[in-house]
């Protein structure tokens, strides 16, 4: 779309904009809109004005870039926030992208990947800053790191940014895949220790110096691509400790606790810019038995985690969370993950709201082709499922901040595929739900931001932020 078509498009988005919120303004008493209404006709409305889905995602994003430049996330209490404008989210996870950027003859499945998350309008990206010990690895051994990968992984951030795609670096993983915490374990046996369980990892004071190791080369690490320095890179959108840590042999939850309370303030003695979260499916452990009943079974409880407790952390920013019905519920496809995913995500985003002040992601959610009863159809009614409930939270002001899905690919990943790729190429339907979603999240992003251009003038800086939460 050329400069002057995209700027006359932006005049349309902004206009409808303001002209939604006069009608709030005019016509609502609270916080419900029927304004909240007028804002998804208008956005339906854009679908079909726009002729296609980068242009309707571009709108307003390029034209806050210009105006912004490329600037930190952060928050403010229950909201992402760039250049202190609401920041909600429509992403994804691909994990292997540093892997395959290591290899020439895969590293233009990397830009392909961007550009397509980046034709339906999504805005952040979970990827792996990790590899221990295993094929390709980043780091061989504690301390020791292959600088190949380092610059595969510098050219995962660098590509991200030129398709305005912000990352979420998760820096191990509690599984054995790409190594993670049974790898540390291992090369504490290799130096000597005694140790009993791969969960040593959380407590023993050589492995988390190893661990601390691994972040402080990371966060300082100095692309060569783009000279930032990572832990001063926009691009980067937050460092997550770990993917879905679990502790099973402490069901008490307070071996992770310990982990997680040393670790976020770490990352923050050295890098306070970033935001940082922890990775967690979102189980609900000793700390809020009442909280235990939306559990997906019992088994959750007995993993070690603590949604509210390990979310109350000094250093934490924001809240994650993980649905997968089809493997904690039912493998076979029925209405009850539907109604799993509901349930699930409204406690969450409750837990949020009430106790915890902060944003709350939906940082993997995903249905699996090998699930007894699959269809496109099901994939597509949960994939909504989970945007409704997320936007009934956005439209009050809540805490519910976005989602990714898990995962994307490009064409031609077949052999990554763990049952949950979504090829947009291959998935139509599916990528008409994804576009409608980041044109709904950007449509919102700028109603937020003229809004307040319009009418925080008239208010306190103590009150500026707190009009978003009136629309």
């Amino acid at each position: 779309m050329d400069t002057i078509n995209k700027n006359i498009w932006l005049k349309i988005v902004c206009l409808l904009a303001v002209f939604v919120v006069t009608l709030k303004e005019s016509k609502s008493t609270g916080v419900e809109v029927a304004g909240f209404e007028k804002l998804e006709t208008t956005v339906e409305e854009m679908d079909n004005l726009l002729p296609n889905s980068s242009a309707k995602q571009g709108i307003c994003e390029s034209n806050n870039m210009e105006e912004d430049a490329w600037q930190m996330v952060g928050k403010k209490g229950n909201q992402f926030v760039v250049n202190d404008k609401p920041f909600y989210v429509n992403g994804f996870n691909t994990y292997w992208l540093m892997v395959f950027a290591a290899d020439q003859s895969t590293r233009g499945k990397v830009t392909d990947l961007f550009q397509q998350a980046s034709s339906v309008g999504l805005t952040v990206c979970r990827t792996w800053a990790f590899n221990d010990g295993q094929w390709r690895a980043l780091q061989k051994s504690p301390g020791v790191y292959d600088e190949e990968v380092f610059k595969a992984l510098d050219f995962v951030v660098s590509e991200a940014k030129k398709y305005k795609i912000r990352l979420i670096l998760s820096l191990t993983n509690n599984w054995d895949a790409y190594g993670g915490k049974a790898q540390y374990v291992k090369w504490g046996k290799e130096a000597g220790l005694s140790l009993t369980s791969d969960d040593d990892f959380f407590s023993n004071p050589t492995l988390r110096s190893y661990y601390k190791a691994h972040v402080k080369m990371v966060l300082n690490r100095v692309n060569i691509l783009t000279n930032i320095t990572y832990k001063e890179d926009p691009t980067i959108f937050a460092w997550e400790l770990m993917n879905e840590p679990r502790c099973t042999t402490d069901p008490s939850g307070d071996k992770l606790q310990s982990w997680i309370q040393d670790m976020a303030v770490y990352i923050k003695s050295m890098d306070p810019k970033h935001l940082v979260e922890i990775g967690l499916e979102g189980f609900y452990g000793p700390s809020a038995p009442d909280r235990a009943q939306f559990n997906p079974n019992s088994y959750a409880t007995q993993v070690g985690t603590d949604f509210i407790r390990n979310h109350l952390v000094l250093g934490v920013d924001f809240a994650s969370v993980h649905i997968y019905a089809d493997s904690w519920v039912s493998q076979t496809i029925s209405d009850a993950h539907i109604k799993f995913a509901k349930s699930w995500m409204e406690a969450h985003i409750e837990d949020a709201d009430k106790y915890l002040g902060m944003p709350i992601l939906f940082s993997e959610f995903g249905v699996s082709t090998k699930d007894p009863g699959y269809n496109t159809s099901f994939r597509d009614t949960f994939i909504n499922t989970v945007y409704k409930s997320l936007l009934n939270s956005t439209k009050k002001g809540g805490s519910g901040a976005g989602s990714l899905l898990w995962q994307l690919f490009p064409e031609g990943t077949d052999n990554m595929d763990d049952g949950y790729a979504i090829v947009l190429s291959k998935s139509p339907s599916t990528s008409n739900i994804i576009s409608q979603q980041s044109t709904r999240m950007a449509v919102f992003n700028s109603l937020c931001s003229w809004n307040c251009k319009w009418n925080c003038r008239k208010k306190s800086p103590s009150e500026t932020f707190l009009y978003h939460d009136e629309l």
